[in-house]
């Protein structure tokens, strides 16, 4: 059973009451830790844009929190999944009272957005690889007629020639130790280009690491549904099951929860009401 819940029960309707306080307390945090701050960042192309983000690992700091709190409650700490641009910060807990087991989700869902720092350094890499790509290319259209060449006069000097490309294929197919020395050649013949290629994979490792993640979020309570249709917002409910040889229900007979047990779950969501009012 999720909680909150419409549900006319007096003892369930005291738990949808306590669980909305909690919410509301939970997103009125969630909305002041996701405050953006604005920031100038760049474009690929160098141009300077403004944007806004807020900082994630304040939310993280803020579960972790409450995790420490409520050290009665089973949790697996603070979890983290990065789908594509999609982030989502979490933590689950729960606390078996009786026969019934109280759970717990709290998450905050956002996107990361990918910017370069603002740093001239991001320009002259991008001129520096444009210039090498434009040499690369002169390159290649030169080295291929050199190649064949290359190759050509490997197989006339192991006694192959005269032979269509089939045949030729198949020489160096099977030929192991003639098409190392082909490669070991063109590749001693052309070391201009593998300086060119060796350049432009550490500038583009230079850039990556010139990269910086922009984080948005919209701070609204959202549902699971939502959450998993990748929407940006925050998620926080109870779930109350019965347990049963190890077996979670979700159907409860409510006429079958004594009233210890009513005010020992009543007195686990006032603990949280009272965490988040910190």
């Amino acid at each position: 059973m999720q909680i909150p819940v419409s549900n006319p029960d007096l003892f369930i309707k005291s738990m949808s009451d306590k669980a909305e306080i909690i919410r509301t307390s939970f997103l009125g945090h969630i909305t002041t830790l996701t405050k953006k701050v604005p920031l100038k960042v760049m474009l690929g192309d160098g141009t300077v844009t403004d944007q806004e983000s807020f900082d994630p690992a304040l939310v993280r700091k803020f579960f972790e929190n409450i995790l420490n709190k409520i050290p009665e409650w089973n949790h697996q700490g603070v979890s983290a999944t990065t789908e594509k641009d999609l982030r989502r910060s979490f933590i689950k807990f729960d606390i078996q009272e009786g026969n019934y087991l109280l759970s717990s989700h709290m998450s905050l869902q956002y996107h990361a957005l990918l910017f370069y720092r603002l740093d001239h350094r991001v320009i002259e890499i991008q001129k520096e690889l444009s210039d090498i790509s434009n040499m690369i290319e002169k390159l290649q259209i030169r080295v291929g007629p050199e190649n064949d060449k290359i190759i050509e006069e490997k197989l006339r000097a192991e006694g192959y020639h005269g032979m269509d490309e089939q045949k030729l294929f198949e020489v160096l197919f099977n030929r192991e130790d003639i098409t190392q020395d082909v490669v070991k050649t063109i590749e001693a013949s052309h070391a201009e280009h593998t300086k060119l290629v060796v350049n432009r994979d550490k500038l583009f490792r230079e850039l990556d690491d010139l990269l910086i993640e922009v984080y948005h979020t919209t701070p609204v309570l959202i549902d699971e549904n939502k959450m998993i249709a990748a929407e940006e917002g925050c998620l926080c409910n109870f779930n109350l099951e019965y347990v049963r040889n190890n077996t979670r229900q979700g159907n409860i007979n409510l006429a079958r929860i004594s009233e210890q047990t009513k005010t020992n779950l009543l007195v686990l969501l006032d603990s949280i009401i009272e965490i988040l009012k910190i």
